[in-house]
């Protein structure tokens, strides 16, 4: 098979000096061999580029020798947007590297895939780099197109592979970050290092960016002494740049070092983000990106990423992706105390936002201290959609966080048993209290992205080398760096102690992320006087205040306020009951399984914020009600069915059926706040849980009702939180 397989290019080159070329087709692919393609070059879009290949575990390029726009339509197709309208040639993109792996490539532009298009072979080419071929695809998404281009620097490794910063002292090396060094970079031969010489600070910014640095500072001090070896001299950058390689530079020939005549070696100095200082304070929670300021990421499962969003006026909006690159997501990173972008996301990568969408068409040259400050277009409707809100993943400082935890006895990676060094020793995690916001905490320090579950009972992981127990009582909010930064007990105590009940993790790339529509709570509000014979019910389900207890029954009425909930899922996962359906509860008397015991909590408080009343609902239905366009519903728990919201989906839970309602009849006339809380116990994991609640300013007369100022959690500034809180109430039964 092995032979054969080699031996189709050598027949495809023979044939190829007398055949035409559309004769000639591409070789089948292999079935252990995974066919990606990616668009590359710098600078470029997001959704155009240099075409490149991944086939046989190697990147590699297109020639652009017959290409046409039909073969652009079959390539962007591949890359999840609908259609091509152009394409390039001679490497307008930058030179590729490795194998140029197709050539005179002819398509009719109905293939689904290159592969079946007309070529020399796998391989097969008479082309160099500078004939690669780009394209350029409409900026329109593949309705449920999952895999989003992503937006990267492109190193050449051939120049250059990696950077790095030595301490310039052993000192300094055990303090993290290390913000401070020579500048090393490591080519085949080694590590070297960079002649001084013409080195300035714009050089020094785009490294520091690139180690996760927001801003570079004047070195003290200068080393002329014989260092080496040299491989890297007259480097010059604007200091836009995202990474070192994108800078003119002059390389030493291969094995060869040139000194650095009148310098030594080049040192940069940096300084570090809020976050990352020296000494930082754990209780100031130093949250993933969410610095005070006008730009926050929200829904990223490491520090540094996250969707962006923007604060204009008093509310919180989104970026679309149109023209997104790593230029305008650095300006982003180092407004929020972070390098430069590492990547960027389009095609809500990171999740979708809610609310509105402020900024399109970004073009920042890199230099900006903030992202208002770049050029941009404003956003109608008809311009953006949210599954195009824009996405970073920052550079940050090296903290080694991942070396003060561990997970064992797990079947896989992102599984097992917490582990935790306290000093010198290493041991276990007490389980008591520990719910999914720890988990959170624990999976992000991991670097294994979100938790999927917290785990009470880790009995049937193995437990032939369990530790010590070394903490217990922890408790996070949950965004958090590191489970240090939460608080613990001083000393540990812990009621059910042993390896079975000490506390694990299930780790995983995505998460869920639900969110309640404010307007249709506020304009589907209403009192009904509910008779108590159609009620008995709603009170075996406890959803009536405890006085209904007391009430002549089934004489009389409750009085109720009603609404309407609508509940989206932005996130990457579908959400899912924590529960299998082996463990539902069946209700008789409403004929319908609980796969949550309270899957919503509603609350009546008085601007003390003193609950007043309340309610809760069960999650005795989660189904696609409705799905944005190019999404299909997933599930639905008629028939026993499968229950759960979907990525792109939304539940509805209309204001006549039974527990949709807080029951009022004791309370009295006045402005209160109604909050309505989302999975209210974190029992499902989600990637973010503080737009989970909706608040409204809430206006009973006696006899009606009246909400004002809906909004869920997060959407608005503090500023305007902090108003909401101190709202005086209604004067009158109109809303201004």
């Amino acid at each position: 098979m092995l032979t054969s397989t080699l031996q189709r290019p050598v027949v495809a080159l023979l044939l190829g000096f007398w055949l035409p070329s559309f004769l000639c087709q591409t070789t089948p692919p292999t079935q252990d061999s995974k066919i990606k393609f990616r668009l590359a070059g710098y600078p470029r879009k997001h959704n155009e580029g240099r075409i490149e290949v991944f086939y046989q575990g190697e990147w590699g390029t297109i020639c652009d020798d017959d290409f046409t726009l039909a073969n652009a339509e079959v390539l962007c197709r591949q890359l999840g947007f609908v259609s091509a309208t152009a394409w390039s040639h001679s490497a307008k993109y930058g030179a590729g590297t490795g194998k140029i792996w197709l050539d005179n490539v002819i398509c009719s532009g109905t293939e689904t895939s290159v592969e079946k298009c007309h070529s020399r072979g796998w391989g097969n080419s008479d082309c160099a780099h500078n004939e690669d071929a780009g394209i350029v695809c409409k900026d329109e998404r593949i309705p449920g197109f999952v895999d989003s281009n992503i937006i990267e620097m492109q190193v050449d490794e051939n120049r250059l592979e990696k950077v790095r910063l030595r301490p310039l002292s052993s000192g300094a090396a055990a303090r993290l970050p290390v913000s401070e060094g020579l500048v090393e970079v490591k080519q085949k031969e080694g590590w070297a290092q960079i002649c001084s010489v013409g080195w300035t600070l714009k050089n020094a910014r785009v490294v520091c960016g690139m180690m996760g640095f927001p801003s570079e500072r004047a070195v003290a001090r200068a080393l002329h002494s014989g260092h080496g070896p040299y491989r890297i001299h007259s480097v010059s950058c604007t200091g836009k740049e995202v990474h070192l390689s994108a800078c003119n530079m002059e390389f030493s020939k291969p094995n060869a070092s040139y000194p650095c005549a009148g310098g030594g070696p080049a040192i940069v100095s940096c300084t570090p983000g809020p976050q990352f200082t020296p000494g930082r304070n754990p209780k100031r929670r130093h949250k993933l990106g969410l610095l005070p300021g006008k730009v926050r990421l929200r829904g990223g499962a490491s520090t540094g990423e996250g969707r962006v969003e923007v604060l204009k006026g008093t509310a919180w909006g989104t970026v679309c992706d149109d023209r997104w690159n790593l230029q305008s997501a650095s300006v982003v990173c180092r407004e929020l105390g972070f390098g430069s972008a590492k990547e960027a996301f389009t095609g809500a990568r990171m999740g979708q936002g809610m609310g509105p969408i402020y900024m399109n068409e970004v073009l920042c040259a890199g230099e900006e201290r903030t992202l208002w400050d770049c050029p941009h277009k404003t956003i109608t409707s008809e311009d953006c959609q949210h599954v195009e809100d824009a996405s970073v993943r920052c550079n940050v400082p090296y903290m080694a966080f991942e070396k003060t935890i561990r997970i064992v006895g797990g079947r896989t990676s992102y599984e097992g048993r917490v582990e935790l060094q306290v000093g010198s020793r290493w041991g276990t995690l007490c389980s008591e209290r520990w719910t999914t916001r720890e988990a959170m905490v624990a999976c992000r320090q991991l670097g294994l992205g979100h938790s999927l579950h917290a785990i009470t009972e880790t009995w049937y992981w193995d437990s032939s080398n369990v530790t010590e127990m070394v903490l217990s009582g922890v408790k996070c909010v949950g965004d958090e760096m590191t489970l240090a930064d939460c608080r613990h007990d001083r000393s540990v105590s812990c009621r059910r102690a042993g390896a079975q009940f000490s506390a694990g993790v299930i780790c995983t790339d995505t998460a869920s992320d639900l969110v309640l529509s404010a307007p249709l709570v506020e304009q589907s509000a209403y009192i009904e006087d509910r008779p108590l014979h159609l009620l008995y019910c709603a009170a075996e389900e406890n959803c009536l205040s405890k006085s209904a207890a007391k009430a002549n029954w089934p004489y009389g009425q409750r009085r109720l306020l009603r609404f309407s909930s609508q509940i989206h899922n932005i996130g990457r996962a579908d959400f899912r009951p924590k529960l299998g359906r082996h463990s539902w509860v069946w209700h008789e008397c409403h004929r319908h399984y609980h796969s949550m015991d309270v899957f919503t909590n509603y609350d009546l408080l008085d601007l003390n914020g003193t609950k007043v009343a309340d309610g809760h609902k069960a999650s005795f239905c989660l189904e696609d009600t409705e799905c944005q366009e190019g999404v299909s519903k997933r599930y639905e728990c008629a028939n026993f069915g499968e229950q759960g919201i979907t990525v792109g989906c939304w539940d509805v839970y209309r204001h006549d059926i039974d527990c949709q309602w807080i029951d009022v009849t004791d309370v009295k006339p006045g402005n209160y706040i109604l909050q309505v809380i989302i999975n209210p116990n974190f029992d499902v994991a989600e990637s973010d849980f503080t737009n989970n609640v909706v608040r409204c300013n809430c206006k009973y007369d006696g006899n009606r009702v009246w909400l004002h100022k809906c909004h869920f959690g997060g959407s608005l500034s503090d500023e305007e939180e902090r108003l909401f809180e101190h709202y005086p109430g209604q004067h009158n039964n109109k809303i201004t």
